[in-house]
C-alpha cells in the first residue's frame, strides 16, 4: 500500500513538472513574439518620424517601396485590353520588370518575349515612377480610306481639347511609348497654334485650306483646313462667374494631383479681373461649398481657401457636379461668361459615376447656358475617357497638366481661349468632287464623327470654339486616277450615281462647309468656301508642321495608314517648319520624336 501511495506522488510531481515546463515554453514563445512587434512598431513609427517632408503640401512623403523581389527570368507578358467602351491600360508586376514595349495592342492579346535584362538602362526609381495598372481610354478604330462615289460627305465636329499630347509627354517623359488609344491625332494636331490670319469680317472665326502632296505617300494629296478664332482682349471680355469643382478624394493625394491642381488655380486666380467672381466647391465622401461666390478682388481670401484643401475619403463625383451647377445658376451672368472647371483625375466611385450617367446629366445641365472646363491631374488611375466625354457632353474643353509649365500654357498664356467660348456647336462638312478625287481619310477625329444629316440640325450639339484658338483637320485625298485603297462594295443592282456635268468642267476639288451658333444663340449660320485644284503647289509652315505632327501620332498608333512615315522624316519635317517657336513647344515637340524613336528602336 505504501509503495502505491509512493508512486502515484511521484507520478503527481512529474505531471506538475510537465505541466510547468510546458507553460514556461510557451510563455518564452510569445515573449519573443511581442518582442518582434514592438521592434516592427517601433521601427515604422521611427519611419514614418524621419520620412521627408513634401514642400508643397505639408505632408510627410510616403514610405520607400519594400525591396525588390529576387530576380527571375520571366518567359512572357500578356496585356489584355477591353473590346467594349473602354480600354484599361494593364500592368502585371512580374519578379522582374519586363522592358517597356515598343507595341501596345488595342482589342487583342499581344504575347511579348521579355528578355533578362532588356530593362537594364532603367533604375530602380524610373521603374517605380511608371504609369500603373489602372488607367482607362476609349478604344480608337481609326478612320479607313472611303468611296468618293459612296460617301460624297464628310462631316465632323470641331475638337480644341489638347489632352492626349500633354497625357502621352507625360509618358514618353517616364521612358514610355503611350498606349495606342491614349493618342488622339487631333488632339496632338490642336495642341499647336498655327499662324493663321485673322478674321475680318462678320464671322468669329476665318477659315484656311491649303493643298500640297501627301509626306508619307507623295501619289496622294494632303488637304489642310485651318480655323481661326477672333482674340479678344481680355480687359473686354464679359464678367465672369466662374465655379472650381475639385476633386479632394484620397485619390488625390500625391504631388502630381492636388499640389499641383492648387498651384495652376493659383495662376489662373491672379489672371482674373476684380469684376469676376468665382466659387469653390470640392467633393470626396460628399460635396460641399468651400468658398460662396466671391470677387477676384478678395484674392487673399480664395487663395486661402485654396491652400487649405487636402485630399481624403471616396469620390462622389456626381454630387459635385450637381453642387456646382446650382452653385453656378445661383450667380448667373446675363451675357456673361458662366462657367464650371472641373479638376480632376476622373476616378469617380461613388454615386453617379457611370459613363452614361454622368453624360446624362452634364447634357441635362448644358442647357442652363454653363459651359464646363475639365482639368485632369496625375497618373496611375487617371481616367482620361470619362474626362473627354464630360467636357464633351458639357459644351466645354479638356486639358491634361502635367507639370507648372502646362499649368501656365493652358491658365495664363491661353486663358482666353479656355474661358472664353466665340462659337458653339461648330461643325464641318466637307463635299467631295467624284471627278476630281476617288476617296478620303480625315485624320483624327475619330470620336468627333456626325451623321451627315446632323450638319443641318441645330439640335445636335458640336464643339466650342475658344477666342484666339486655332483648329486644324488633315485629309488625305487619292486622285481620282489613283489606287484606291477603299475596301471593295459591289456594285450596286436599282440605281446608279452619275456625276454631273458640272462637275466634270469644274476646277474644283471640293467644298469646305462650316456650321456654328452664336454663344448664346440657337440658330445655326452657315459659311462655305471651295477649294481649287490650282491651289496644289508650294506649302507653308502651318500645312508641314501639322502633317509632321500627323505623322507621329500615327507612329505612336502604329497606324497602317503610316505608307512611307518613319521617325527620322517626322522629325526633319518638324525641323524645318519650326519657325520662330516662341514658348518652345515646337522644339519639345521634335525632342519628344527623338526620344520616341530610341525607344521603339529598342
Amino acid at each position: 500500500m505504501k509503495s502505491i501511495k509512493n508512486n502515484f506522488s511521484q507520478f503527481l510531481l512529474c505531471s506538475f513538472s510537465l505541466a510547468l515546463c510546458i507553460s514556461l515554453f510557451y510563455a518564452c514563445q510569445n515573449s519573443r513574439k511581442g518582442s518582434s512587434h514592438s521592434e516592427r512598431d517601433y521601427t515604422s513609427s521611427q519611419s514614418a518620424k524621419s520620412a521627408p517632408k513634401d514642400y508643397q503640401t505639408n505632408n510627410y512623403a510616403p514610405p520607400p517601396p519594400p525591396p525588390p523581389r529576387p530576380k527571375t527570368k520571366p518567359t512572357s507578358t500578356s496585356r489584355i485590353t477591353t473590346t467594349t467602351t473602354t480600354t484599361t491600360t494593364t500592368t502585371t508586376t512580374p519578379a522582374k520588370p519586363a522592358p517597356v514595349s515598343k507595341k501596345v495592342v488595342t482589342g487583342e492579346i499581344a504575347e511579348e518575349e521579355a528578355t533578362e535584362d532588356g530593362d537594364a538602362w532603367m533604375t530602380q526609381d524610373d521603374r517605380r515612377q511608371q504609369p500603373t495598372n489602372n488607367e482607362s481610354y476609349d478604344i480608337i478604330r481609326e478612320n479607313p480610306f472611303l468611296a468618293v462615289n459612296n460617301n460624297p460627305l464628310s462631316t465632323f465636329s470641331i475638337d480644341v481639347d489638347a489632352a492626349s499630347y500633354s497625357n502621352s509627354r507625360r509618358f514618353i517623359n517616364s521612358n514610355q511609348l503611350p498606349p495606342k488609344d491614349a493618342v488622339r491625332i487631333e488632339e496632338f494636331i490642336n495642341y499647336f497654334t498655327y499662324d493663321y490670319p485673322e478674321p475680318n469680317n462678320e464671322h468669329p472665326f476665318a477659315i484656311h485650306t491649303e493643298i500640297g502632296r501627301t509626306p508619307w505617300n507623295s501619289d496622294n494629296i494632303l488637304l489642310h483646313v485651318g480655323l481661326q478664332g477672333k482674340k479678344m482682349n481680355l480687359s473686354e471680355a464679359p464678367n465672369s462667374n466662374l465655379v472650381f469643382l475639385l476633386d479632394v478624394s484620397g485619390s488625390m493625394g500625391s504631388s502630381d494631383k492636388l499640389p499641383l491642381l492648387k498651384s495652376a488655380l493659383t495662376m489662373l486666380t491672379e489672371q482674373m479681373r476684380p469684376r469676376d467672381r468665382v466659387a469653390i466647391v470640392v467633393y470626396a465622401g460628399a460635396a460641399g461649398l468651400v468658398l460662396p461666390s466671391t470677387s477676384f478682388d478678395e484674392k487673399d481670401k480664395i487663395l486661402k481657401a485654396l491652400d487649405n484643401l487636402s485630399a481624403g475619403g471616396s469620390t462622389a463625383g456626381g454630387a459635385g457636379i450637381k453642387l456646382a451647377y446650382k452653385i453656378a445658376k445661383e450667380n448667373f451672368i446675363e451675357g456673361g461668361n458662366n462657367r464650371i472647371i472641373l479638376a480632376t483625375d476622373g476616378d469617380f466611385n461613388v454615386g453617379a459615376s457611370s459613363d452614361a450617367h454622368m453624360e446624362r446629366l452634364i447634357e441635362k445641365k448644358r442647357k442652363s447656358g454653363i459651359f464646363l472646363t475639365v482639368l485632369g491631374f496625375g497618373m496611375g488611375n487617371y481616367k482620361d475617357s470619362k474626362m473627354e466625354k464630360l467636357a464633351d457632353k458639357g459644351n466645354g474643353n479638356y486639358a491634361y497638366i502635367d507639370n507648372l509649365m502646362e499649368a501656365k500654357k493652358v491658365l495664363v498664356n491661353e486663358i482666353s481661349g479656355t474661358l472664353y467660348t466665340i462659337a458653339k456647336d461648330v461643325k464641318v462638312q466637307i463635299e467631295f468632287n467624284p471627278a476630281k478625287i476617288k476617296a478620303y481619310r480625315l485624320i483624327g477625329y475619330e470620336n468627333r464623327l456626325l451623321a451627315d444629316e446632323d450638319f443641318n440640325d441645330d439640335t445636335k450639339d458640336a464643339g466650342e470654339l475658344g477666342a484666339g484658338h486655332t483648329v486644324t483637320a488633315l485629309y488625305e485625298l487619292v486622285p481620282v486616277n489613283g489606287n484606291s485603297p477603299t475596301a471593295k462594295v459591289d456594285p450596286l443592282k436599282y440605281q446608279k450615281s452619275d456625276i454631273k456635268p458640272t462637275a466634270l468642267s469644274t476646277n474644283e476639288l471640293l467644298t469646305v462647309k462650316f456650321r456654328y451658333k452664336q454663344p448664346e444663340g440657337s440658330v445655326s449660320q452657315l459659311i462655305e468656301q471651295p477649294v481649287k485644284e490650282t491651289n496644289l503647289g508650294q506649302v507653308s509652315n502651318n500645312f508641314t508642321f501639322s502633317a509632321a505632327v500627323a505623322g507621329f501620332g500615327m507612329l505612336l498608333r502604329e497606324s497602317k495608314f503610316k505608307g512611307k512615315a518613319d521617325f527620322k522624316m517626322v522629325r526633319e519635317m518638324a525641323k524645318r517648319a519650326k519657325g520662330a517657336d516662341k514658348e518652345g513647344y515646337r522644339a519639345e515637340f521634335i525632342r519628344l520624336v527623338e526620344m520616341s524613336e530610341m525607344m521603339a528602336s529598342r
